[in-house]
Order: C-alpha cells, then structure tokens, then sequence
C-alpha cells in the first residue's frame, strides 16, 4: 500500500509541470475561447471598456452554420455528396478485402454519412445563408486539402526515395529541401510573392520573354488556389521527406538485394516493397497533413 501511495505521488511529480504547461497554454485557451464564442465581443473595444461585452449565447454559432428556410435535398450538392458515397463503397470494399479493420470501416462509414448529411442542407426557395462567408470559405478549405495532403505526401516520398542514398550531394540535397521547413509562413510567402508578382516577378518576365502575357497568380480567380497550393507544398515537403527517409532507412536492405536478384525492376520494387514497408509512414504524414493543412491561414492572409 506505501508502494503504491509512493507511486502515485512521484507520477504527479512527474506529471504536474506537463499538466501545468498544457493546461496554461491548451486547455485554458480553449476554453477561454469558447467563453469568448458565446458573447458579442470586439477584442479592442473590450480592451478599453470590458462592460462592453454581452452575452448572447449560441447566437453566433446559429449565425454562422445555419439560415433561413434551410430543406435538405438528397443530392443537393452532388459533387460532395457524390464522394461521400464513393467515400462509404471505397470503405466497405477496403473492409471486404481485409484492408481495414472493422473500427475503421465503423469510423470511416460514420465520417463519409456524416459529410453527405451536412451537404444535404440548402436554402430553400426564399431562404438563403445567415453567414454568406462561412460555406465557401469552407470549401475552399476542403479543396486546399484535398490539392495539398496528396502533393505534399507524393513530392516528398518521391524525395525521400531519390534522395535515400549515402554521398556528399544527397545530403546537401537533403539539407536544401528541409531548410525551407524552418522559415516562417511570413518568410516563405514573402519569398513567393516576389517570385510570383504579375510586374517584376522573375517567372512573369519569363512568361514575357516567350510572348505570353503575365498572369496575376495571386488575385486572378482560377490561380490563386493553385498558387497557395503550390507555396504550401514547396514549405512542408521538410518534414515529411525527412519522415519517409526515417521509415525507408528502416527496411531491410535484404529485401531489396533479394528482389535484384529475382530480376525485380525498379518500379515493381518501389509498388511492391517500398509501398507497403511505408504505409505506417504514409498514415502519419497524410494525418499530420489533414490536421496541420485544415488550419491554414498565413498563406492566404
């Protein structure tokens, strides 16, 4: 009983500066923020008078998430609406050839039904959106994802494989592509805004040189998405290449030296062996992707 008394005691030691730390910095935070949600509060004013701030309950969360005469409609959006079907047979397929296991198939059935309920909703005929900003900004939100988790993964385990080799140039390679991981949103945007300026950027007097006009990559409609794919990319392939490096220095080079003997060729040894020691890998950067790329907001402001 003293042991365990003893033991008790020495995990809260241990674990009070962590629960300090992410109680002051986390939890608090959030908290605090959904206080701040259920109020009409403008930061400033409440600043300089804090009586200013009245509580209005759910009010801004009504404002924002739903309208006026909203119905829902079996495929109100079909494009969304349509993945989240293909969504629910790609899981029941991956289930029935033992792909997934059943918590999975559970989570993810769950997920794609949850997304074709939510796109189900519309205004009606004289109804419309309280918040007109929200769904397109959560679109747009959805489709950056959807660019920026595949290219980043792909980009940097193509990387990671070109580069998975001793020698002085892979490791100065190595050391190009990461140290774009350390600059700042700030930094990095800066960087490609001259880069990608319509006036004097270097690739519009390109574009000028071979007679095409210059294209305003950031404020033009059907490039500006492109463009912070293409920032966001060229900034986080860091640390995932150096991820898929850890995980390809973690096969054994005896698979691969009996492949070349097998008379395997390089592609058929990158699907059939590279592919799945590196799925564990795979997994993590695409979450690590999700839940880092779902928070956007440097590069676009």
């Amino acid at each position: 009983m003293r042991n365990r008394s003893a033991d008790t005691r020495a995990a809260v030691f241990f674990l009070l500066p962590f629960l300090t730390v992410y109680g002051a910095f986390l939890l608090f935070p959030l908290i605090k923020g959904f206080w701040i949600s259920l109020h009409k509060w403008n930061l400033l004013k409440a600043a300089i008078d804090p009586t200013s701030v009245e509580f209005v309950g759910f009010k801004n969360y009504i404002r924002i998430f739903w309208g006026k005469d909203m119905i829902w409609a079996p495929m109100a959006h079909p494009f969304w609406q349509g993945v989240a079907l293909a969504g629910v047979v790609g899981c029941a397929i991956a289930y029935q050839r033992r792909k997934i296991e059943p918590l999975w198939l559970l989570a993810g059935v769950v997920i794609f039904a949850l997304m074709y309920f939510v796109f189900g909703w519309m205004p009606g005929e004289d109804g419309r959106w309280y918040t007109r900003r929200f769904w397109p900004s959560v679109g747009n939100t959805l489709v950056f994802v959807a660019w920026t988790v595949p290219s980043v993964t792909l980009v940097s385990l193509l990387l990671a494989v070109l580069l998975n080799q001793e020698g002085r140039v892979a490791a100065v390679f190595r050391t190009i592509f990461f140290a774009t991981t350390v600059l700042s949103v700030t930094v990095a945007t800066l960087v490609w805004q001259l880069l990608l300026s319509p006036h004097d950027g270097p690739l519009s007097q390109g574009l000028e040189l071979i007679g095409i006009t210059p294209i305003a990559w950031l404020s033009s409609e059907g490039w500006s998405m492109a463009s912070i794919v293409l920032v966001t990319v060229w900034w986080g392939i860091g640390i995932s290449m150096m991820l898929f490096l850890a995980g390809l220095q973690e096969i054994s080079s005896e698979i691969y030296d009996a492949a070349r003997i097998d008379g395997i060729d390089r592609f058929r040894t990158f699907w059939s062996i590279t592919i799945p020691n590196l799925m564990r890998t795979i997994t993590l950067v695409m979450v690590l992707g999700i839940v880092a790329h779902f928070q956007v907001f440097g590069q676009v402001h």
